[in-house]
């Protein structure tokens, strides 16, 4: 035996004492014949081919293992057998290698089959790259420490602190940020607040001249109280870091929330500001605005480091990020205003956010990574990522026709008129300086709580004391907090210590339940103490006692 254990170079298994190794090649259709002895012709033999049983590529017989032997080319026309030659191969085909070296050519279908894992694979890498990058930005600018219990789903009542807490309030600011003249003067300030149950949202435009009582700070105009809480923080500091710099930026945003809560009567959530360049950038990816111009706007404008000349004619117009930002900041161009400069600038944001909310731009991963990234450098806000999403999914279901535009210098509701106080041009409540109360009514009415105006509760006040007048201001307090209130009687007795909160519904509104509670500082009750009462067709009676006479 020669060479027993070990293979050939061409691949091919030795002969054992002169008996060839069977290469294969195939025969097509002919009878079953005993096999020719000697050698077939080279190029009749396919490599790594599978046959039938009657497939050879070399007839069987003995030959020599030392020197192959070579006979005179024969004459395939005068075989009784066809022997199928194979085509010179391509090797611009797709290949791919076997175990052994030996190459197999695909078929159609398994080089479909590869292709579209290969694309698949790609775009899975870069999509989920895409969404690394928007998530590590999104960690970035959504720190959270906010937090509003009605964007939960069936809001526990326990959860809601009081009135108004049934909605999720946003104050949404605009600076000029670095390299601005006033660069944390806050110059756009609206409250956006959104009703998760009825699917309805408002943009409340509070005028930056508004001037307004700050704790322990005297009073001053509104767009200077974030800027007045950053420097007094930073104060009190010997050295500034980037850690120092974000919670001055937190302690201006503190006092500017505590602010706007007292004087506005409802809770604020949510904040986030955006300076110049991040509001021009994020219009600008979303490839623009549309907006609906209701009157005419023309001035000449010097902003971002250039003249500009503004001119918007009534009706449709698209707009890039700067034009946009010139229509929101142009002021002198009508005896109103900043506050045309308000709704003006509420316009702007109803169509962004039509532009967010649109399949092209949340359908597109690339986009949406520059959106966040182009805010990332220029937005602070205390909202979660989980905050977000709940608020996405929200937004989506509200049409813009939901969306309502409040100004408080908007007839027939007048409740803020222009002043002068220290030679300054300032923004004061109709009712006198300091003097909200109407206000906080109006904008508790239009910012109606979710609960409160879902359940739609009636009330009966009634004075349990001696203290003429009492039950008829209990109830125009009620009123203000959006109640509604059906009738306001004596009690048929008096001395009430404490009040009472009768729900006469054992439960069934448990929204106002909890709030009339938490109002009163009682539990309440499911009977009425006294039988001689008539609670007509009222879900709550209120017995209002000496504990709130001081009030």
């Amino acid at each position: 035996m020669d060479n027993f254990s070990n293979k050939q170079p061409n691949g091919r298994r030795p002969s054992i004492d002169g008996v060839s190794s069977k290469p294969r090649v195939r025969f097509n259709q002919g009878p079953s014949v005993t096999p020719r002895f000697g050698d077939a012709p080279k190029h009749s033999r396919p490599e790594n081919r599978q046959g039938s049983l009657n497939d050879f590529s070399r007839g069987e017989g003995f030959h020599s293992t030392k020197q192959r032997q070579i006979g005179p080319k024969p004459d395939y026309h005068d075989q009784p057998l066809f022997i199928e030659r194979k085509p010179a191969r391509n090797h611009s085909k797709l290949l791919f290698w076997k175990r052994g070296g030996a190459k197999k050519e695909l078929t159609k279908r398994e080089k479909i089959k590869r292709g579209v894992l290969v694309v698949g694979a790609s775009g899975t890498l870069i999509f989920g790259g895409l969404l690394a990058m928007g998530y590590i930005n999104l960690r970035k600018v959504l720190q959270g420490g906010g937090g509003a219990a009605a964007l939960q789903q069936n809001v526990d009542p326990s959860k809601l602190k009081g009135e108004g807490d049934g909605r999720v309030n946003i104050l949404l600011l605009g600076r000029g940020g670095e390299g601005h003249e006033g660069a944390d003067l806050t110059d756009t300030i609206i409250l956006a607040s959104i009703d998760p149950i009825a699917k309805e949202a408002a943009l409340v435009s509070i005028p930056r001249d508004l001037y307004v009582p700050v704790v322990d700070n005297g009073s001053m105009k509104i767009n200077a109280v974030f800027s007045t809480g950053k420097q007094l923080y930073l104060n009190n500091l010997s050295r500034e870091t980037n850690q120092t710099y974000r919670q001055s930026e937190d302690a201006g945003f503190k006092l500017l929330e505590d602010t706007l809560q007292e004087s506005l009567g409802v809770p604020i959530h949510y904040h986030a500001m955006v300076d110049f360049a991040g509001f021009e950038e994020a219009i600008n990816t979303v490839g623009g605005v549309t907006i609906n111009a209701p009157s005419a706007v023309q001035e000449s404008l010097y902003i971002n480091g250039r003249n500009y000349n503004l001119d918007v004619q009534p009706g449709t117009r698209s707009m890039d990020g700067f034009e946009a930002l010139a229509y929101s900041r142009s002021r002198y161009t009508s005896a109103r205003g900043d506050f045309d400069r308000s709704e003006r600038q509420r316009i702007v944001l109803t169509a962004l956010k039509d532009k967010i909310m649109s399949a092209g731009t949340f359908g597109n991963p690339q986009k949406m990574t520059e959106l966040v990234g182009n805010f990332g450098n220029h937005v602070s806000t205390n909202f979660s990522v989980e905050d977000l999403q709940r608020l996405y999914q929200l937004s989506q279901e509200i049409n813009s026709s939901k969306i309502s535009s409040i100004g408080f210098a908007d007839p027939p509701n007048s409740f803020v008129t222009t002043s002068n106080i220290g030679g300054q041009s300032v923004v004061v409540p109709t009712a006198g300086e300091g003097n909200f109360k109407d206000l906080q009514s109006y904008l508790r009415n239009v910012l109606l709580d979710s609960y409160l105006k879902s359940e739609n509760a009636s009330v009966l006040v009634l004075n349990g004391t001696n203290v003429p007048g009492l039950a008829n201001a209990k109830a125009e307090e009620l009123k203000s907090f959006g109640y509604r209130v059906e009738r306001v009687e004596n009690a048929p007795t008096k001395g009430y210590e404490k009040s009472v909160v009768v729900d006469m519904r054992g439960g069934d509104k448990k929204y106002t339940r909890n709030y009339l509670e938490k109002r009163f500082s009682v539990p309440a009750v499911n009977t009425l103490p006294d039988n001689t009462i008539q609670p007509g067709s009222a879900d709550f009676v209120i017995i209002i006692g000496n504990d709130n006479s001081s009030n």
